[in-house]
């Protein structure tokens, strides 16, 4: 697996705990993420990962900014994409095993670095479920075709 981490001004604490992460993991991962406590704009770090996701150089992605909501709407924006906002464990599973996710949105002034780091471990290590789930994100796929 290949993850591509990214977020802004307000993101970099988690960040740096999910980088941890992911490198305990052993999973391969690009941080393009602001370096910097200026305030940025979420859109311009959201949408070039959102987009190297969507042509495939990653299999997934990770975004984080202050409540993770700017991230998760920019990275929606772009056909392919199907980024949750998720800030507990139940969802960052439910969202992999029925939604196939294929971004991870988070909130630093959401949620802590332990329960960051808990949230995205679930969300790596969970499988799309298929059957019934793949007719329903097949529809979302159909929508953002024109079908």
């Amino acid at each position: 697996m290949k993850v591509i981490i990214s977020g802004d001004h307000a993101g970099m604490t988690l960040r740096n705990e999910v980088k941890s992460l992911l490198d305990e993991m052993n999973i391969e991962y690009e941080d393009v993420g602001c370096s910097c406590e200026t305030s940025v704009d979420y859109p311009d770090y959201a949408l070039p990962a959102a987009e190297r996701v969507a042509n495939g150089e990653f299999d997934r992605g990770i975004l984080i900014c202050g409540t993770g909501i700017g991230m998760s709407i920019s990275a929606n924006k772009v056909k392919g994409i199907r980024c949750a906002l998720v800030h507990d464990v139940y969802s960052a599973k439910a969202t992999r095993q029925h939604n196939d996710s294929n971004i991870l949105a988070m909130g630093e002034r959401v949620i802590g670095p332990a329960l960051a780091r808990e949230i995205a471990k679930t969300w790596l290590e969970t499988e799309f479920e298929g059957g019934r789930h793949e007719r329903r994100v097949g529809k979302i796929s159909a929508y953002e075709l024109g079908q």
